[in-house]
């Protein structure tokens, strides 16, 4: 089958799509975009975190045909060109990357938190995040990035 989709504003095609593949693997596969990770495969882990019609979701379960006529955000979506959006920033300022395997899904579901949250607690943030799994950092340099972004947010 065929799946034309709307990834990071340009429409996209991906030809010979097999009725099971996941809109994870036409992104990494079939259309370049090796961004997401594809980690557990069952929704799990958080690492494939992309917007799917503006709402968070894990690619690895939804079903290539199910993203057909619709819009895709992934984290290459997140800048705009070489500039970095803010979320990305403060993970690189605040060392909240170390192997990288979750980051991808990590600044998905945190620019999401920061777009509609002014000023998340602590506790809002440990919610929002607590479908991503990291084994590298500890999460705290990842909470203090979060919380970087949104006082950068609030303040602009």
């Amino acid at each position: 089958m065929r799946v034309n989709v709307t990834v990071n504003g340009e429409g996209r095609q991906a030809d010979n799509v097999w009725e099971g593949e996941s809109l994870l693997y036409v992104l990494r596969e079939r259309l370049g975009l090796a961004g997401s990770k594809n980690a557990c495969e069952q929704g799990e882990c958080g690492s494939c975190t992309v917007y799917l019609d503006g709402v968070p979701a894990c690619a690895c379960l939804v079903a290539a045909g199910q993203a057909e006529g619709r819009e895709v955000r992934t984290v290459e979506g997140l800048a705009e060109g070489d500039r970095l959006d803010p979320i990305q920033e403060s993970f690189v300022e605040c060392g909240a990357v170390q192997c990288g395997f979750c980051t991808p899904g990590l600044l998905v579901t945190a620019h999401d938190l920061v777009a509609r949250t002014s000023d998340p607690s602590d506790a809002e943030v440990r919610e929002a995040l607590a479908g991503n799994l990291c084994r590298c950092t500890g999460y705290e340099k990842i909470l203090d990035a979060v919380r970087l972004a949104a006082a950068r947010k609030e303040q602009a």
